[in-house]
């Protein structure tokens, strides 16, 4: 069974020359607008086992010379492959970490000592526990320390580095605005382990640990980049398209303590590795034409026309043989033969992707249409991560589906349940009780019993607590009434609703577990019902730990196990998929984009607006103080307005979709 299939879809065929150039002379010239040395892999798990093989290399030359190989490990999801290879040659291959030694790179204060959502606590979970490594070789900041010893305890982190011959290797992620540890915005470049304030930014990144932001520290003892700079190496990870644009200003960008990883830059030892995703907004990817000669192909030339229509603010249909010289594309102009033809050529390409039909226009000529015509009406199976992503993402396409008469079912793969704060849970609770002593007298012990217990458990939950079974069963059941509702208000029959509850979610954890044949075997259950002509999957492919590529992955796997079966009914079925409320396709990737009127957003958004529980109060909004509603329209509308600027028919706001052809 194939697990993931959604880390093997390649939107932007990248040539391997723009990231592994053949010689010296070619990476010279690519990498000419570059500060730092950047290897990118076409993968997390190439890039990552590069890395954990360096550091193996390491640990053994110190081995072989009987000195300690001193690591700065830093948490989060950026090394985590990098510890599982390492765990994986411990226990394969025979690497000892009976030599290394480890200082934690940074620490949420305060904490209390037994804290499970520690920094050290997940470098013991993803690492330390499962090598040879002597405790007594482990440092960490001390998070219940008084605030008035802090400064001379960081004083003693930093000479007890120096103790053990200073650090030979640092492993760092890399924060949205550049930050490194916790080198915030405004650090100085010689900076030194002290405690500092967390920026607003990081602190809710840091939420999704805690469960909410309220419950999240609001400092951290860091290493400072003067520390971190007295490495003998460094490596700095960037995973996914969600780093792409801070790994292109700390790679390109000037230094500057806007972006304190620019700092990285004036080392000579510092490594930046990235995957194509991460990559994406290097010059050499983003805009190989301004460094040197390209492969071209239709996605490439989109994506150039689109870059040079921003670039001299005009139209498709108004650029020049001028505008093409002047600016790095005369390659163009002598594949097409002249601005007028390639123009014409691309104006086509992105009219074609319009559509009103997303379910196809039946008894129309489709052969410029993105969906087929026939057959109509179609049977259509929206999945939907959690219990709201249908409306945010395509809410707008999915009420034109129903009112074209379409048979639309909605997938709800996960519960949701640990995206409800525990006042929502609270309110129903009360409300269940009111509702007994009204109507029942009271009479319904096993309702008072259930109330008492849980009111008692949530008073007493403590930070970093997990929920009973029985509080995840009603935010469970708080979300399954909201996507009800929703279903509902867009005129889909509630037999149509179906409620997957997907085992790998179920940890009542952030962190969750594999994908596992149980999740395809639901998923592929639901296929085989209805049988689909047209299925809508989430299309969010940066985070590799997230929740939407997990649920996207067992699509794809249950597909895939039906397409070996041999099932008729995948002969006739397209694939699309769409995105959340926080990105949106790239215009050279967008097959499908579907106009949405004034009033069709309106409804788009009261839709959204019936997940009551995802408002204000939900714990993980993410790092946009938007609603979930605005962050979508803006979305929407920002599609629109782009297809205006390109010379194209306008619109009020526009859904966008990338068609998946299975492997």
């Amino acid at each position: 069974m194939k697990t993931n299939l959604t880390s093997q879809i390649t939107l932007n065929r990248v040539s391997p020359r723009y990231y592994r150039p053949e010689n010296a002379f070619e990476k010279s010239a690519l990498t000419r607008l570059e500060k730092l040395p950047t290897d990118i892999f076409e993968s997390v798990d190439e890039g990552s086992k590069k890395i954990a093989c360096d550091i193996a290399k390491t640990i053994r030359e110190k081995q072989q010379t009987g000195r300690n190989c001193v690591l700065a490990l830093s948490g989060g999801d950026s090394p985590r492959v990098v510890y599982s290879e390492l765990v994986r040659m411990h226990k394969e291959e025979g690497l000892s970490f009976n030599n290394v030694v480890v200082f934690n790179l940074y620490e949420y204060y305060p904490l209390a000592a037994d804290a499970i959502n520690s920094n050290l606590n997940e470098l013991k979970e993803m690492l330390l526990n499962h090598v040879d490594i002597d405790p007594a070789n482990i440092y960490s900041p001390d998070t219940t320390m008084p605030q008035d010893s802090i400064f001379e305890h960081c004083a003693e982190y930093e000479q007890k580095i120096k103790e053990v011959g200073g650090i030979d290797i640092v492993l760092l992620g890399i924060g949205r605005l550049g930050n490194v540890g916790f080198n915030e915005p405004g650090s100085r470049q010689n900076s030194t382990t002290r405690l500092i304030l967390l920026d607003s930014t990081s602190h809710k990144e840091a939420s999704k640990i805690f469960g909410g932001v309220e419950k999240t520290p609001i400092s951290s003892i860091t290493m400072g980049m003067g520390t971190i700079l007295a490495a003998h190496k460094i490596y700095l990870m960037a995973w996914g398209e969600e780093k792409a644009s801070i790994i292109k200003a700390t790679v390109e960008g000037e230094v500057s303590d806007t972006t304190p990883a620019t700092f990285l830059q004036t080392h000579n030892n510092t490594f930046v590795v990235t995957d194509l995703a991460g990559a994406d907004s290097l010059t050499r990817i983003k805009h190989p034409w301004l460094v040197t000669s390209c492969d071209w192909n239709e996605k490439l030339i989109r994506s150039a026309i689109v870059w040079l229509c921003q670039l001299v603010n005009k139209p498709i249909l108004k650029l020049t043989n001028k505008d093409y010289n002047e600016n790095g594309l005369s390659e163009l102009l002598a594949l097409y033969g002249s601005a007028y033809n390639v123009n014409i050529k691309i104006f086509n390409d992105f009219q074609r992707t319009i559509t009103g039909w997303p379910g196809g226009k039946p008894n129309a000529d489709d052969t410029y249409r993105p969906e087929r015509a026939t057959p109509y009406p179609k049977r259509v199976v929206v999945f939907s991560p959690h219990p709201d992503d249908d409306v945010i993402s395509m809410g707008g396409t999915l009420r034109r589906l129903v009112e074209q008469d379409h048979d639309v079912h909605v997938a709800y793969q996960t519960s949701g349940n640990i995206a409800v704060g525990d006042e929502e849970a609270v309110r129903f609770l009360h409300f269940i009780n009111g509702f007994n002593q009204i109507f029942n007298e009271g009479d319904d012990q096993v309702i008072n019993d259930k109330y008492k217990e849980i009111r008692e458990f949530l008073a007493n939950k403590k930070n970093g607590d997990m929920d009973s079974r029985d509080v995840l069963t009603i935010k469970g059941l708080i979300r399954r009434g909201e996507a009800r509702i929703a279903c509902t208000y867009n005129h889909i029959p509630l037999d149509h609703c179906h409620f997957l509850d997907l085992p790998f979610y179920e940890t009542g954890k952030i962190q969750k577990n594999p994908i596992s044949r149980a999740d395809v075997d639901i998923v592929r259950k639901l296929l085989q019902e209805v049988q689909p002509h047209q299925i809508y999957v989430a299309g969010d492919l940066a985070d590799p730990h997230g929740t939407h590529k997990v649920c996207t992955d067992a699509v794809f796997a249950a597909v895939d196990l039906e397409k070996q079966a041999g099932a008729k009914w995948l002969e006739d079925c397209r694939i699309w998929m769409y995105r959340g409320a926080w990105a949106e396709w790239e215009i050279e990737n967008i097959e499908m984009v579907v106009p949405i009127s004034p009033e069709e957003l309106r409804a788009k958004r009261n839709s959204i607006l019936k997940h009551q529980s995802q408002m204000e109060s939900a714990p993980f909004l993410g790092n946009d103080d938007r609603l979930f509603w605005q962050r979508s329209e803006a979305r929407n509308r920002g599609t629109a307005d782009l297809y205006t600027q390109l010379g194209l028919a306008s619109y009020e706001a526009m859904e966008a979709f990338v068609e998946y052809v299975p492997l």
